[in-house]
């Protein structure tokens, strides 16, 4: 099942997750210094509900985004986390859990056409940012939610980088 991507309303929400540091020669995540960078650079920052700094913990971390699913009944979710070994921004099709595999219910070909430092992966990694996603994954369908949800891993971002990042990331918002 795909969802086709409307324009966004006034009214319209889309909830934004970021991670904590977790390693000692970490100075920042990634993924909330780019969060960080969006107030000025997307053009309906109202339509934003971020959740910065999550702890690096899938439980923690899981019960906190659903709590604020269920607060303000968002119309489209993404889960952002650090790979600093990648050089694109990757939206992720799916999370596993155990023989368990869930899908994201957007079609990643379409919300990533034309952007040029995004890829699409089909591999979470087996860190705290794949048990995340699949448990928001979960959650929402087993409440028979449909609302969007995406996970992107976010490079480290430097002077080179950090404007085609933030730009695609927009777009991928402006899109959902």
């Amino acid at each position: 099942m795909s969802i086709s991507y409307n324009s966004p309303t006034c009214s319209s929400k889309i909830l934004l997750t970021s991670f904590d540091i977790w390693l000692p020669h970490h100075q920042s995540n990634s993924s909330d210094d780019l969060l960080g960078n969006l107030e000025e650079h997307y053009p309906h920052p109202h339509r934003l509900d971020l959740l910065r700094r999550l702890p690096v913990d899938i439980v923690t971390a899981s019960q906190l985004i659903i709590e604020r699913i269920e607060e303000i009944k968002p119309d489209a979710i993404a889960c952002c986390g650090m790979a600093e070994n990648r050089a694109y921004l990757t939206v992720e099709s799916r999370a596993s859990c155990q023989d368990r595999i869930l899908h994201t219910s957007i079609d990643l070909a379409s919300l990533i056409d034309g952007l040029d430092f995004t890829q699409i992966s089909h591999d979470a990694g087996k860190f705290v940012c794949e048990g995340l996603y699949y448990e928001i994954l979960n959650y929402l369908q087993s409440k028979l939610e449909t609302i969007p949800c995406i996970f992107i891993h976010v490079p480290v971002l430097n002077s080179a980088n950090r404007t085609s990042m933030i730009s695609d990331f927009t777009q991928i918002l402006s899109r959902i």
